[in-house]
């Protein structure tokens, strides 16, 4: 008899994300980079040129620092917290997988508000977590009901709460009064606020006082904002007790020496992502004007990127990557009428909106939006 993986492994579904398949597009006789890419929500702006000289200074034969010291630092200084209440990871991704590793196990139960990012519920399901869901809805466009969850975190007293704000994909972004009350109501809970886009959000408020207040861990990426998809980084914010139990679970040399130097360089350059923010949202704006134009419907979101309702996401998805774009499709956040475009430089975001009108005319996209 063959070995079997522990039955929580075993019944795992896979989390799609964002980003070219590299077995499709080889299926299609298209390479990576030949696609234009509006399925990654991050900046799509060249890496700062002092990013590409520290690849010559960085020893790679040797371990990186397993604590992050230097880079945690940085972002001491550029945060306003404790050095003592940050770690760092490889990703955003990695963090929420070593929350659900410290604190949850079989048989607790632990709140999504949804639709939102799958890999919550693949985290918790990894430990053998029970997860049941806040579904916000159309009419609200999709907007979390503040209300109702305070009543169903009282009334079930989850172990866990997980709220990305702002929202992927919906782009929705909900205010410090609506987190101090979901913060208020989880008690011995533990919000997880993942607030990876929070870059992108204009007029946006800090959360980074309320890691006293209580059971609150705030995850952020900087992979997203500083265009280092490939190097992975992201880090925790929370006391320095949950940071303490963080980094019992945490792998050794979790972060790569490339990964810990490229961003301590980049956190000097206060500018850089200000000035791709503006052009970002000038493109962003470009393309909800002309969807709109064509009769798409498009959803407010406070982000870089937003949903696009057009019938079917899927056959959307597959018409355009046949031409060499790719947006994401939504069906994996239980939205299969939707797809999630994020902005890339106005000459790409022309040629999208090109190629949807020459499709359209050509009967190849799904009329039923």
């Amino acid at each position: 008899m063959s070995l079997r993986p522990k039955p929580e492994i075993e019944n795992l579904e896979v989390c799609p994300h964002g980003g070219p398949n590299h077995a499709e597009l080889n299926a299609i006789g298209l390479a990576p980079d030949e696609v234009l890419d509006f399925s990654v929500c991050s900046n799509p702006f060249p890496t700062p040129p002092e990013v590409w000289k520290i690849f010559d200074k960085v020893a790679i034969n040797q371990y990186p620092d397993s604590d992050s010291i230097e880079l945690r630092q940085y972002l001491s200084a550029k945060l306003g917290v404790a050095p003592d209440n940050i770690l760092a990871g490889s990703g955003s991704t990695e963090i929420i997988r070593l929350i659900a590793l410290t604190y949850f196990g079989q048989r607790d139960s632990i709140l999504i508000l949804a639709p939102t990012y799958g890999d919550y519920e693949v985290a918790c399901q990894i430990t053998g977590s029970k997860v049941f869901k806040h579904l916000a809805v159309v009419q609200d466009n999709f907007a979390p009901r503040t209300e109702e969850t305070v009543k169903l975190i009282r009334q079930h007293q989850p172990r866990g709460v997980f709220i990305c704000n702002p929202n992927n994909p919906t782009g929705q972004y909900i205010s410090r009064q609506e987190v101090e009350a979901v913060l208020d109501a989880c008690g011995n809970s533990l919000l997880v606020l993942d607030e990876a886009y929070i870059a992108f959000v204009d007029d946006g408020w800090s959360s980074l006082d309320l890691i006293s207040s209580g059971n609150l861990i705030i995850v952020r990426s900087m992979t997203k904002d500083y265009a280092l998809n490939g190097l992975r980084f992201g880090y925790a914010i929370a006391s320095q007790e949950i940071i303490g139990d963080l980094r019992k679970v945490c792998p050794p040399w979790n972060v790569n020496v490339i990964a810990q130097k490229a961003v301590a360089t980049i956190l000097r350059d206060n500018d850089y992502f200000d000035r791709c923010k503006e052009k970002i949202m000038e493109a962003k704006q470009f393309l909800v004007g002309e969807l709109s134009r064509l009769g798409f419907q498009l959803l407010p979101s406070r982000t870089n990127f937003f949903l696009v309702r057009v019938g079917n996401g899927k056959k959307f998805r597959d018409a355009l990557l046949k031409h060499g774009i790719l947006v994401r499709d939504c069906a994996s956040f239980g939205l299969p009428e939707y797809v999630r475009i994020s902005p890339l430089a106005m000459p790409e975001c022309q040629k999208l909106i090109a190629t949807i009108q020459t499709l359209r005319r050509a009967g190849e996209l799904d009329a039923n939006m």
